[in-house]
């Protein structure tokens, strides 16, 4: 906002819009959403009185005080919108070899007539004539249709794509996107739904598992009675509209599994409530119940609430080995734990009565744990049959993200990218740049990567010779998106400033229909070759019409200067459109990336188009 300055002090609450870079001076349970800046799906606490909050950032849940530190374009999303004006994106492949093939082929036609009408105007003294005749040589050599024979391919060939769901903002890139080799995509928001939801419920200590299968779907898996309980309490422990991904998560499961039972409590009032703290990472909230008084609920990390309950021994391992199971599969994981009945306390065993007043400390109370919640941005439901199709079509998929390498290989799997290694941000800094670019071609799953890696690693990608198309959809995606060779946002979810740097926004936020544009592009790519190709070969008897006049003295011309233009500005353009409306190989899409140093007019066998 244009009124906040260096030194003023902003009160964030629950869905408020960071407008300043500064630093917390209260923080009352505060934690961001950061996912546009950094990439990291969960979010991220911000307890210690000096932790840094950025502008751009979405208050999860919580209250704090921040002392702004820098505004506008001093900001960390300022300097990311004011990288983005010093990248250049790169001419396509098709663009650089038309531009060859036009120049040779100037510099060989003008030769060729200047030569050839000093001959026929020195052997026939008709200089006018001759001038004419190499005017009109010269125009029949020279490809001056080719621009709009591209113009009118990649124009079309972007409708077909916006047919399809895919904008294209420059129709070059349509081409472009047809000789990927590597598609780079961002994970949160682009091979997952950046909507955290419930994969798992364990309860305790009975150990049941939903689904049975954990990691498996829930989707139309009904919820049995033994975890109402624990989903119920973890409800409580939730704040209504909640705006922190998890909790909308956890209320959105419950209005569909608990629906209509006496486990939902939307007229219970609210006694107190005890927000995170940075000794103590779990949030609480203190009912009052009509039927039995009280009712205390409370969610976190699994060791603080291991420790809120007092769990010790074999027994505090085996919850959080538990908890630890959940973690390695890539779930977020957060335990669920209740007031022991009555609400009793340490220094008041008996319990609150009625009209005592709440303690000030949750550690003051009894609690007893539930069980454990797992969490995860699930991914989307067409990633893995895109991937598989990308990389039949000899395209590799990397995935780039903010999120943490646990995640990262979890999610790498589900979406077929293997299991290989995994590279983290810290490791990155570490490589030289040839070391960088000799990583980039075998990793394919690069975490905990910062926006200025994820640029580096674009451009390490093109340094060693492949044609990248990234995806992505935050504000951190921005300066990569500008410098690839083809730039994908999404539509739905992504931001303006990815929306501005790419060149293909795909509408519906589908991953399928980036490898639907992929196949579109080689399609396209496939037919302006073909009509490159006879473009070419009409000039041929054209050209030779109009070289009898210099050869043969005395011969007049054929074809004047004004219907060659015609031949090749309006007639041949509008003749290669059948070559456009041509559908696509089925097998293209089984064929590798055409070669860089391919010309685009080449056919050979097994080779597309």
């Amino acid at each position: 906002m244009e009124q906040v300055q260096v030194g003023d002090w902003l009160l964030l609450d629950e869905g408020d819009r960071v407008a300043a870079d500064g630093a917390v001076v209260e923080s009352l349970g505060l934690s961001l959403d950061e996912s546009l800046l950094t990439g990291e799906s969960l979010p991220v606490p911000r307890l210690e009185p000096g932790a840094p909050v950025r502008a751009g950032t979405l208050v999860a849940g919580g209250r704090g005080v921040v002392r702004v530190e820098a505004v506008g374009g001093a900001t960390a999303l300022g300097r990311l919108g004011s990288s983005l004006a010093t990248l250049k994106a790169p001419p396509t492949r098709l663009q650089r070899q038309t531009r060859r093939l036009t120049q040779r082929l100037t510099v060989m036609a003008l030769a060729l007539c200047a030569l050839l009408t000093a001959l026929n105007g020195a052997s026939s003294g008709d200089w006018p004539q001759a001038l004419l005749a190499g005017l009109a040589l010269a125009l029949a050599v020279l490809p001056n249709e080719i621009p709009v024979v591209l113009s009118l391919f990649l124009a079309l060939g972007a409708l077909r794509l916006a047919r399809g769901g895919v904008l294209a903002r420059w129709p070059a890139a349509v081409e472009s996107l047809g000789s990927a080799t590597v598609l780079a995509v961002d994970k949160t928001g682009t091979l997952t739904e950046n909507r955290m939801a419930v994969n798992a419920l364990i309860t305790w200590p009975e150990l049941a598992r939903w689904p049975e299968l954990i990691g498996g779907s829930t989707a139309q898996e009904q919820l049995g009675e033994p975890f109402h309980p624990l989903l119920e309490l973890a409800v409580l422990a939730s704040r209504p509209n909640p705006v922190d991904a998890m909790e909308q998560a956890i209320v959105r499961l419950a209005q569909g599994q608990l629906q209509g039972t006496e486990h939902l409590h939307g007229d219970w009032p609210l006694e107190r409530e005890y927000p995170l703290s940075p000794d103590l990472l779990v949030f609480s909230r203190l009912w009052r119940d009509p039927a039995s008084g009280w009712q205390l609920a409370a969610k976190g990390a699994p060791e603080a609430v291991s420790e809120l309950c007092h769990l010790a021994g074999p027994v505090a391992e085996a919850f959080l080995r538990e908890a630890d199971r959940l973690a390695a599969g890539g779930l977020r994981v957060l335990a669920v734990a209740r007031g022991l009945q009555g609400l009793p306390q340490h220094l008041h065993p008996d319990g609150l009565k009625a009209g005592d007043l709440p303690p000030e400390l949750l550690h003051d109370y009894l609690f007893e744990p539930l069980g454990l919640i797992g969490l995860a941005d699930p991914l989307r439901a067409d990633v893995p049959a895109a991937v598989a199709r990308a990389q039949a079509a000899g395209v590799r998929v990397v995935m780039i993200t903010g999120d943490g390498p646990t995640t990262a290989r979890a999610i790498a799997e589900q979406a077929g990218l293997g299991a290989g290694a995994v590279l983290c941000g810290d490791q990155l800094d570490q490589l030289a740049p040839s070391e960088l670019a000799a990583a980039a071609k075998e990793v394919n799953v690069f975490a905990r990567v910062r926006p200025e890696q994820k640029l580096a690693l674009v451009q390490a990608l093109q340094a060693a010779g492949e044609v990248v198309a990234m995806g992505g959809d935050g504000v951190n995606d921005g300066p990569a998106l500008r410098a690839a060779d083809i730039g994908v946002a999404m539509g739905r979810r992504g931001t303006a400033v990815a929306r501005e740097a790419s060149d293909l926004v795909l509408l519906n936020d589908a991953f399928a229909d980036l490898v639907e544009a992929l196949a579109m592009g080689r399609r396209v790519y496939a037919n302006l070759g073909r009509a490159l190709a006879y473009t070419l070969a009409v000039h041929l008897p054209i050209a030779a019409l109009g070289l009898i006049p210099l050869l043969v003295p005395g011969q007049p011309l054929l074809l004047l200067p004004v219907h060659i233009a015609l031949l090749h500005l309006v007639i041949e353009p509008a003749c290669t459109g059948a070559f456009e409306a041509q559908p696509g190989d089925p097998a293209q899409m089984r064929r590798p990336p055409r070669s860089l140093q391919a010309p685009c007019s080449e056919r050979r066998p097994g080779a597309w188009p």
